[in-house]
C-alpha cells in the first residue's frame, strides 16, 4: 500500500518548510524537501559598498546573524587584503561574539525547538509539588492554554514522570539561558540580533577590565547549566530513545569548514582553527583535508534558471518560479560531485576523524555510557549529542579566551577600500558550514554568494536525481501511523533547519512588491 505523506509547513524550526513522502508498506520510499520561499539579498548586495555586506548579511536570520557577519567580514578581510592584519584582541572578541552564539543556538534547539517531540508536557497535570515553574505550567494545562507546547504530533513519550516534569522545568529555566547568552554576546557585539561590532579588519569594540569581567561571569553560570543541565538532559532523553541511534542516518558524509580563528592566517584553508575543518565519511571516519574549489551547486530541481554546477564564487541567482522539476527554492551544493551534510556532527566527526583530544574523551566518554560504537554518531541522537558536547567544548574554551584579551591594545587593523577585490568567508555556524563569496568591481559589490548551513542539509535532488541530506535521512524510516509522522518531524528537527538563511524574500504568488532606491 502506498500513501503520501505532506508536513507543511515543518513547525519548531526557522522558516517555512515543507517535507513530502512516498510511504510503501509503512516505509519511507521517497522524501523531498521544499524551501518554500525566494532569498534574494545576494541581488540586494548589488552595487553597493562592500563594507555594508556585513551589516545586510545579518538580516538573513534573526536567529544567527552573528555567523553572517563573520563569514562576510571574513570575505571583506581577503578582497581588501588585510586578512593577515587582524589583531589578536580583534580575533578573540570575534571568537567570544560567535561563542555566545553557538550556546544560545544550541540551548534554543534542544530545549524551545526539538525536545517538546520527546517530552510529554501533559505529566506536568499530575505533579503536586511546590515548584513555581511547574505548578504555572499546570495551571496552564487545567485551563486548557497548551502554547507554545502545542500544536505537535504527539509521540511515543517514554520518559518517567519525573524526567519529563524535570524537562519541562528546564524548557523554562532554559529561556532565562538563552537571554544570559544573548547579553554576554552584547558585551562585545553591542547588542543582539545583529550585532555592531564586527566589521572588516576585527571588531570595533575596545577592551576593558569590567567588560571582561562582566563576559566571564556570565560565562561561568551558562557552563554551570551545560554541565549540570543541558548535557543530562540529552542523555535522559537518548537513554529513554535509544532506538534513535539507528533511525536518521543520511547520506554518510560530513564536511565542516572550521571556525573560532586561533591565528590570522591569511589564506583560510591554512589557518589553524579551534572547530577543525575537513571532511569524513560513515565508511571509515578517515580524515580528509578540505578543498574549498570542489564545492559545486545544482539547480537542476530548484527554481532557479541559474547555470547549474557553478562554484558559489561565480554563482547565479535567477530565480524562475514555474520550474519545470523544481520543488525547491534551495540549490543543491555538492563536495567533489558527492551529497555532504553540515552542522555540530560533521564538526564532531571530524575532529573526531582527526584525534583531537577534548572532542575524542567527550564523545568516546558519551559512547562508553551507553555502550555503543561510533556509528550510533549517525543518527537523530548522534546530533544532538554533538550538539550539547560542542556547547561544552566551546564553552569552556572561551573562559580560556576571554582572560586573554589585553585592554589597551588594537581591535581592528586600518584599511583602504579597493577598487577590484575578490573574497571568500568560510566559517561556522551553529548549523553548520556558512560559506560567502564576494566580487567588488569599480568600488562597489559586483557578486555576492551565500551558501548557508541549510542550502546543504535540506538541498533537493541535484541534477544527478541524488536527494539531499535530509531527503536521505527520511527515506527508509518505519512510519507507524500516517496520521501522526512524528518519526519525520524528529529526524528533520535534528538537523535543526533554518529555512530563513536558505530562501527568502517574496510573496506566497512571487509577485514583487516593490522597489526603492534610497540616496
Amino acid at each position: 500500500m502506498t500513501d503520501r505523506i505532506v508536513i507543511d509547513p515543518l513547525t519548531r524550526i526557522e522558516g517555512h518548510l515543507k517535507i513530502e513522502v512516498v510511504v510503501e508498506d509503512g516505509r519511507v520510499k521517497e522524501a523531498r524537501s521544499s524551501g518554500m520561499l525566494f532569498r534574494g539579498l545576494e541581488l540586494i548586495l548589488q552595487g553597493r559598498d562592500p563594507r555594508d555586506a556585513q551589516r545586510i548579511t545579518q538580516r538573513i536570520c534573526g536567529v544567527c546573524p552573528t555567523t553572517h557577519s563573520l563569514a562576510s567580514a571574513l570575505a571583506l578581510d581577503a578582497a581588501f587584503g588585510i586578512a593577515a592584519d587582524i589583531p589578536a584582541n580583534g580575533r578573540i572578541i570575534r571568537n567570544l561574539i560567535q561563542g555566545a552564539n553557538y550556546i544560545q543556538s544550541h540551548i534554543l534547539h534542544f530545549y524551545h525547538l526539538a525536545a517538546l517531540d520527546y517530552v510529554d508536557v501533559a505529566a506536568v497535570a499530575d505533579y503536586h509539588g511546590s515548584d513555581p515553574v511547574l505548578n504555572s505550567v499546570k495551571d496552564f494545562i487545567e485551563r486548557g492554554v497548551l502554547a507554545p507546547f502545542v500544536p505537535r504530533y504527539e509521540g511515543d513519550y517514554r520518559l518517567s514522570p519525573e524526567v519529563n516534569r524535570a524537562a519541562v522545568a528546564h524548557y523554562v529555566q532554559a529561556l532565562d539561558m538563552r537571554r544570559l547568552a544573548h547579553e554576554m554576546l552584547a558585551v562585545f557585539g553591542g547588542k543582539m540580533p545583529h550585532n555592531m561590532a564586527v566589521v572588516p579588519g576585527g571588531v570595533t569594540e575596545v577592551v576593558t577590565e569590567d567588560k571582561v569581567v562582566s563576559f566571564y561571569w556570565k560565562l561561568q553560570t551558562l557552563r554551570r547549566f551545560i554541565d549540570n543541565v543541558y548535557i543530562p538532559d540529552v542523555l535522559a532523553v537518548a537513554e529513554a530513545y535509544a532506538d534513535y541511534f539507528e533511525i536518521g542516518a543520511g547520506c554518510g558524509n560530513y564536511l565542516a569548514y572550521g571556525g573560532l580563528d586561533l591565528d590570522s592566517h591569511p589564506d583560510l584553508t591554512q589557518r589553524q582553527r579551534f572547530l577543525t575543518r575537513g571532511t569524513t565519511s560513515a565508511v571509515d571516519l578517515t580524515p580528509r583535508p578540505l578543498d574549498p574549489e570542489r564545492i559545486r551547486e545544482d539547480v537542476g530541481h530548484s527554481r532557479y534558471r541559474s547555470g547549474s554546477g557553478l562554484h558559489p564564487s561565480q554563482g547565479q541567482t535567477e530565480p524562475e518560479p514555474h520550474k519545470e522539476g523544481g520543488y525547491s527554492w534551495i540549490k543543491a551544493p555538492r563536495y567533489d560531485g558527492q551529497v555532504y551534510e553540515v552542522g555540530p556532527l560533521a564538526r564532531i566527526l571530524v575532529a573526531y576523524a582527526q584525534g583531537m583530544p577534548q572532542v575524542r574523551e567527550l564523545v568516546d566518554g558519551v559512547l562508553a555510557h551507553f555502550g555503543a560504537s561510533p556509528t550510533a554518531l549517525f543518527s537523530v541522537l548522534g546530533r544532538h549529542a554533538a550538539r550539547a558536547l560542542e556547547t561544552k567544548l566551546v564553552a569552556d574554551a572561551m573562559a580560556e579566551w576571554v582572560l586573554e584579551l589585553r585592554p589597551g591594545e588594537p581591535v581592528c587593523a586600518e584599511y583602504t577600500l579597493p577598487q577590484e577585490g575578490e573574497g571568500m568567508g568560510l566559517w561556522e555556524a551553529p548549523r553548520g558550514a556558512l560559506g560567502h563569496w564576494i566580487s567588488i568591481k569599480d568600488g562597489v559589490i559586483a557578486n555576492y554568494q551565500c551558501v548557508v548551513p541549510t542550502t546543504w542539509n535540506c538541498s533537493p535532488r541535484d541534477d544527478q536525481g541524488r536527494p539531499g541530506p535530509v531527503e536521505q535521512a527520511l527515506e527508509g524510516t518505519e512510519v507507524r501511523d500516517k496520521e501522526n509522522p512524528f518519526e519525520l518531524v524528529r529526524i528533520v528537527r535534528s538537523f535543526d533547519p533554518c529555512i530563513a538563511c536558505a530562501v527568502h524574500l517574496v510573496t506566497p504568488r512571487g509577485t514583487e512588491l516593490a522597489r526603492f532606491r534610497v540616496g
